[in-house]
């Protein structure tokens, strides 16, 4: 188990491109099941973007039964329970590919496969999984989940819905209020979260939803995006509950909610892909199409440009998704080997990486957000028109930052819980953080190293700057210690330059990946997109870095630490940056679409 890859180790250990898993790597099923997807989209959700945008809540349901009866919906349900029991890349690509074109949809189809149907599938018992799973994998039934409250937001154990036990012992009366909860208006299950007496923790329950039984709800939420995506606020009164219903163990409910969070921040990456994906072929398509001075738009360097940093962060999303998703699949497969249960393994396996689940969702929902409205841009006045698809595709992206854990959380717990890692020795941080010290204090090497190997540079650079973000990183604990979570601030610029070196590494992997299978005459668009993606992670290192440093370190010690942080960021050779975007565009425009 030594040499298989822990979570948060990317930063201390040197990864081959051998060893991370890439689109290209999809088997031969995988691709059959990512078009069938995609033609299940095109076929019955692309052509009726506009009754989403009018708010259809009843054509949103009958797609959702639709991609039930397709088996869309039991993708990671096990077999004995009515699924597919496929592995978690398979998961991840099935949400992937059907969450490019509305955002309603993606939300309805997250909320029931993830935090609808997974608890269960995850913590409940052999009797509770008999029972509701098949019929939530084959869509006979829909799930929804009850966490947040008007009180209790990112705050999530702070929930005030109670939960009393009858004095026979039977049931428990559930009375509380939750709000925003997605598929509210036709669910079938809900799993809910309150609090037995003066518990610590909550405790999860699943509840059938019946009117008859004090459930209510309020009338649809008016919303920016996802606008047929059903949220509504769900009243319990005394609503009663058997005892056999709880879920997992009394107050273990808030570890069955950050459980189902990770795995929801992952999947919410890939959910944000093929949104990316489309809106870049649409934003390709008009430029070709749209001609002024007497010449297509795509022809001017200004969008050019636009479509060359588009392409690659989606290109970057893809890479960074797909090595998580392996390396967590990897992990289960190997938990189920040493005899753990499926429910076990993948609990384990996702947990292990809950800092790259954090990294993903914060990269890749802001990517999708960028994407979209660099997208209306280039639309121009079009892209502000209810005509088009790009200004449903900018209001649907801007919920992907807040929901899974807003993306200011997700920040925090990336840093946050690497440090507990090293803290608990699951990953050496401090060896490798007082190396980079006595480096610091020696003197640098003036010899001129050999890069005529495809990315030497560049993999000594991604080098480089682990050591800048452990120097930080390390200089902060240092003064703070525990007292760090007060300094957010602080590890909100920490966690921007960890995230921005494990995007980098996983883009410089799957092209080298790719390179050496292919050859690098027939991937130069991919070099040239993984340059473009590390020269500005280089430039956003610099900058937190230095933010960071100069708000902690003073005197000697912030002078040290600023020329580390140049040394740590300096090209020997920088690239032509708009000659790669030129490199890049050429492609997009000659083939009319996202073709990476």
């Amino acid at each position: 188990m030594s040499d298989i890859t822990r979570g948060g180790q990317f930063l201390v250990k040197e990864t081959n491109c051998e060893d991370i898993f890439t689109p290209e790597d999809f088997s031969e099923e995988q691709i059959m099941m990512r078009d069938s997807v995609r033609e299940f989209v095109d076929k019955e959700i692309w052509p009726y973007k506009d009754r989403f945008e009018k708010k259809d809540y009843a054509f949103t349901e009958a797609t959702i039964r639709l991609a039930g009866d397709m088996g869309f919906l039991s993708v990671a349900v096990p077999e004995a329970y009515g699924g597919m029991g496929m592995g978690f890349v398979d998961t991840c690509l099935v949400c992937d590919y059907i969450s490019g074109a509305t955002g309603s949809f993606s939300t309805a189809f997250g909320a029931h496969t993830g935090i609808g149907t997974m608890p269960i599938t995850l913590y409940g018992t052999e009797v509770q999984k008999q029972k509701y799973v098949p019929k939530l994998a084959s869509g006979e039934w829909f799930g929804a989940y009850c966490l947040t409250e008007p009180g209790a937001g990112s705050d999530a154990n702070s929930g005030k819905t109670k939960a009393v036990l009858s004095d026979d012992g039977k049931f428990y009366s559930i009375t509380g209020q939750k709000m925003w909860i997605s598929n509210a208006g036709f669910c079938s299950v809900f799993i809910v979260f309150a609090r037995i007496e003066d518990d610590k923790n909550i405790t999860g329950f699943i509840i059938e939803n019946d009117a008859t039984n004090g459930i209510t709800m309020n009338e649809e939420e008016h919303k920016l995006g996802i606008r047929a995506s059903s949220t509504r606020q769900v009243f319990f009164a005394d609503t009663k509950v058997p005892v056999e219903n709880m879920l997992a163990g009394r107050g273990e409910g808030f570890k069955i909610a950050m459980n189902a969070l990770n795995v929801g921040r992952i999947k919410l990456a890939a959910a944000c892909l093929d949104a990316q994906r489309r809106v870049t072929s649409n934003a390709v398509i008009y430029a070709n199409e749209r001609v002024q001075f007497n010449t297509p738009i795509a022809q001017f360097g200004a969008i050019r440009y636009k479509l060359a940093e588009m392409a690659t962060s989606t290109y970057a999303g893809e890479s960074a998704t797909y090595r998580a998703a392996k390396d967590i699949e990897t992990r289960i497969k190997l938990r189920e080997a040493e005899g753990a249960s499926h429910q076990e393994a993948e609990l384990k396996g996702v947990e292990e990486f809950a800092i790259e689940c954090s990294i993903l969702k914060v990269a890749v929902s802001e990517d999708v957000q960028n994407c979209a409205d660099e997208g209306i841009q280039i639309y121009g006045g079009m892209g502000f028109s209810e005509d088009t698809p790009m200004e449903s595709a900018w209001r649907d992206a801007r919920i992907a930052r807040i929901y899974e854990g807003t993306n200011e959380i997700n920040r925090m717990l990336s840093v946050g819980m690497l440090i507990k890692k090293a803290m608990k020795g699951h990953i050496d941080l401090l060896g490798p953080a007082s190396k980079v010290l006595e480096e610091l204090m020696g003197i640098p090497s003036f010899e001129t190293p050999d890069y005529s190997e495809l990315f030497a540079e560049e993999k000594e650079i991604i080098e480089k700057l682990k050591k800048a973000f452990l120097m930080v990183a390390g200089g902060a604990v240092q003064k703070y210690g525990m007292d760090l979570d007060s300094h957010q601030q602080l590890l909100m610029a920490a966690a921007d330059m960890l995230i921005e070196i494990y995007m980098a590494e996983s883009t410089l992997l799957r092209t080298e990946k790719m390179a050496k299978a292919q050859g690098e005459d027939k991937v130069k668009e991919q070099i040239a997109m993984a340059k473009l993606y590390l020269y500005k992670a280089v430039d956003i290192i610099n900058q937190k870095g230095k933010e960071t440093i100069i708000s902690f370190a003073e005197g000697d010690e912030q002078r040290m630490m600023l020329m580390g942080l140049r040394r740590f960021t300096k090209y020997t050779n920088m690239p032509n940056i708009v000659g790669l975007r030129e490199t890049i565009t050429a492609k997009l425009v000659a083939e009319n679409s996202y073709c990476f």
